[in-house]
């Protein structure tokens, strides 16, 4: 078996990790961390765990959690987890990081969106972006993966094969994603409250979106060129899922029985991307791995909606595949 730490381990994609852990064939959880006084059961904080984990969480440092487990989930916060995780590294752990610190290439792109200094800049750059279906061989060995955004995992799946294959203007690409209240984390804020939020559609981060220069540089790696992608989230009152349409000039003219061809041709065998003929919707993929795609052409513009749900391939499923991929393991392990 295979230990496994979850950093971090009192919030929703944490609780999702360890649910999917807990019915992996070769995953054992064997720590839990948190910051909170005491050593409460993690079934105090996270009451459907009540007999499935024997566990308190307990506030170890970082160089245990890398002894004590051969894999660390890292579920803490942006701007935090860079400052923790060169420690768990150095206990000997490979790590799968659930925030933001490693998924850009630069110090300089970090500290324009995130405003701080990263304070472990040299693995920026070279530490690999955890989307399987795009970096499978890259992740294989690796100490360090760095899993994607939510937002970003939705947009970048149904584009890449498009902006590779040279069929989309890179200068004009919208991105219109409408994300479930659980995506904004389990700390309280105002815009999550339940009045504020239920029966409500609103948008936030407006062209200051974290998840903009991600989604631009992944995509550049498979464009040749940087694009420049406009990107309007939205919160939607719903617990889960996200429904990205996406709005796309060709380069030349297509139909939608080609733009769909070339998706399925991209991922024709993997197991978590479904290319459809409907319209999904996030029923469609609520509390699964899988992300579905499909595309129409609209008065000559290429529109892509795709939708999954955050918490598993916009988070803590993305994490396990890729944990699987680290370890050699068969990718639907704990996933279906």
């Amino acid at each position: 078996m295979i230990t496994v730490a979850v950093l971090g381990a009192t919030g929703y994609t944490a609780l999702e990790a360890l649910k999917i852990l807990l019915r992996h064939p070769e995953a054992k959880v064997v720590a839990v961390t948190s910051r909170q006084e005491g050593r409460p059961p993690v079934s105090s904080v996270h009451p459907s765990l009540g007999g499935r984990l024997d566990l308190e969480l307990e506030d170890l440092e970082p160089e245990e959690v890398g002894r004590r487990a051969d894999c660390v989930f890292g579920c803490l916060p942006h701007c935090a987890s860079a400052e923790i995780l060169p420690r768990v590294l150095a206990g000997g752990a490979r790590v799968v990081d659930f925030s933001a610190d490693y998924r850009l290439d630069d110090a300089g792109s970090y500290r324009e969106w995130y405003g701080h200094e990263h304070p472990d800049a040299g693995r920026l750059g070279t530490t690999v972006y955890g989307l399987p279906e795009l970096f499978r061989e890259r992740i294989v060995g690796q100490q360090l993966v760095a899993n994607p955004g939510c937002y970003a995992t939705s947009a970048i799946l149904p584009l890449a094969p498009l902006v590779k294959a040279g069929l989309v203007e890179l200068s004009d690409i919208i991105i219109d994603s409408k994300s479930g209240v659980s995506g904004a984390g389990r700390q309280p804020k105002l815009m999550t409250h339940f009045p504020e939020c239920n029966e409500s559609m609103s948008a936030y981060n407006v062209g200051r979106h974290r998840h903009t220069p991600e989604i631009e540089q992944i995509l550049g790696r498979h464009a040749g060129a940087r694009p420049e992608v406009i990107f309007t989230p939205q919160l939607a009152p719903m617990d889960r899922g996200i429904l990205s349409t996406i709005y796309a000039r060709p380069t030349k003219s297509v139909t939608e029985v080609e733009i769909l061809a070339v998706l399925r041709e991209a991922y024709q065998g993997e197991r978590f991307v479904r290319v459809v003929d409907h319209l999904p919707g996030t029923k469609d993929t609520v509390d699964t791995n899988f992300c579905d795609i499909t595309a129409r052409v609209v008065r000559g513009r290429i529109l892509l909606i795709s939708c999954l749900d955050n918490l598993v391939k916009g988070a803590a499923g993305a994490a396990v595949q890729n944990f699987n991929v680290l370890f050699g393991l068969p990718e639907h392990a704990g996933l279906l």
